[in-house]
């Protein structure tokens, strides 16, 4: 592996061509936001804000996060266009040992507990159609990432038009939850508007630990808008990216952000700021109460198919990570095994399969599963975003003559506003999640003596 110095991986992988026009770089940048997170989530930010008028400025705060960090990564990506995205970008600012740390905190936190997050909202919406007792949830993350593995190793590939299709699927159920709950005259439960009772004010966060509340609403709420930093490799293959980097960003971050604000107004119409608190699947729960069962139940199946298309190419992508490490690290070589016939790292994706399984039971030992995934995944995630977005700033300084075909606007305000976010929230999501977030910082610790091995090499 190169230093953070050396230009070589340039030569070898070459420059992406330029083949994205505006519109295909919007439906990427769309496609990979909007997620089955904005039918598990906003129950969970619900939780974390003490009216209504918070709970929606949270959301159109995140929009504005995603924003300027998308714009931070899309001068990296612009300037250094790898397959590597942040790993290479870690490396050639902070050095090698920055980057390997990073792909352990992918391999090990970051990817396998956004799998078993997402798994566990897919657990909700299958307990919804197939019952399974008091531990059913927790039963159908795991047959999930089971079944998904089993096939990825023996070589199964998810298609361009099939994700396609799966993410056609997610905007499309999401925009019928949108319409049935804005367009519904009579809200059936709780209070519509942006004033709270006080009544149901009184359930919600505290005075005394507001900060920390708003804290963790907002690490639900970018985790929802997660997937903009995807921004990093289409500005290596946009046509004339000066321009249309830009036009890519606005465009995509205005269609997701109303996407999200209008889905949380239909929330909010139909439960109530208190009553959405305590929802479970909360896009089944709102077909059921505006278009009965059988609406909630053909809508729990849609969610189903789009939470096993994130399941699935999330466990493609992440074992990758293992597969790396394997052959950057002679002392985990036994992980660089590579299936020619499958064309799959079998190995990697056991790994990954057990450290998923083991993530999974965590969760159902705790109180709510996805919130306890988030919290071991949250510190470890933005404590590498706050590096990623330092990089900016590094990087400029370091490589001054380096051709940047798009530059951040208001350097070095932007990027320093952003990683003053990214330290807020690492700051908050350590010491409001939980026990689940200290766990996360200790697997990274744990994976510190990678740092000696690869010295020895």
């Amino acid at each position: 592996m190169p230093s953070a110095s050396e230009d070589t991986s340039d030569i070898a992988l070459g420059v992406p061509r330029s083949t994205l026009s505006v519109l295909d770089g919007v439906a990427v940048l769309v496609g990979v936001v909007i997620g089955i997170g904005i039918f598990g989530f906003p129950p969970l930010v619900a939780q974390q804000a003490a009216s209504p008028a918070l709970y929606m400025g949270m959301w159109v705060f995140g929009g504005l996060i995603m924003l300027v960090g998308a714009l931070c990564y899309a001068e990296l990506g612009s300037a250094y266009p790898h397959a590597g995205g942040e790993y290479h970008y870690l490396q050639r600012a902070w050095g090698s040992g920055v980057g390997l740390m990073f792909a352990w905190a992918r391999g090990t936190v970051i990817q396998t507990g956004s799998i078993a997050a997402v798994a566990f909202i897919f657990g909700e919406y299958a307990q919804q159609l197939l019952p399974l007792g008091d531990w059913g949830a927790a039963w159908h993350a795991a047959l999930a990432v089971v079944a998904l593995t089993a096939l990825n190793m023996h070589g199964t590939r998810e298609s361009k038009r099939l994700q396609f299709l799966f993410t056609s699927l997610t905007v499309a159920v999401l925009a019928a939850v949108i319409g049935a709950g804005l367009l519904m005259v009579e809200p059936a439960l709780g209070d519509a508007g942006l004033v709270e009772p006080a009544e149901t004010a009184a359930s919600g966060p505290q005075v005394g630990n507001l900060a920390g509340a708003l804290g963790m609403g907002m690490v639900f709420v970018l985790l929802t808008y997660g997937g903009w930093n995807e921004a990093a490799y289409l500005s290596g293959e946009l046509r004339d990216p000066q321009r249309n980097v830009r036009r890519v960003l606005l465009i995509g971050v205005a269609v997701v952000s109303l996407v999200y604000v209008l889905a949380n107004l239909a929330y909010l119409n139909i439960f109530g700021l208190e009553e959405l608190r305590g929802v479970e699947a909360v896009g089944a729960e709102l077909m059921r109460i505006i278009a009965g069962p059988m609406a909630a139940a053909l809508l729990s199946v849609m969610v189903c198919l789009a939470a096993l298309s994130t399941i699935n190419a999330s466990i493609m992508t992440g074992a990758r990570v293992y597969y790396a490490l394997g052959g950057d690290v002679p002392g985990l070589s036994v992980l660089g095994a590579w299936n020619d016939k499958g064309s799959t790292p079998v190995r990697a994706l056991m790994l990954q399969g057990l450290i998923t399984l083991g993530l999974i039971v965590f969760g159902a030992l705790s109180k709510d599963g996805i919130s306890t995934m988030v919290a071991y995944t949250a510190p470890v995630f933005w404590l590498f975003m706050l590096m990623t977005a330092l990089s900016v700033i590094s990087l400029r300084r370091r490589d001054p003559d380096r051709v940047r075909p798009f530059k951040v606007p208001l350097y070095p305000v932007l990027p320093l506003l952003f990683a003053a976010t990214c330290l807020g929230l690492l700051w908050s999501s350590t010491l409001y999640a939980g026990p689940g977030a200290l766990v996360g910082l200790l697997v990274l610790l744990v994976g510190l003596p990678l740092l000696m091995l690869r010295r020895r090499s």
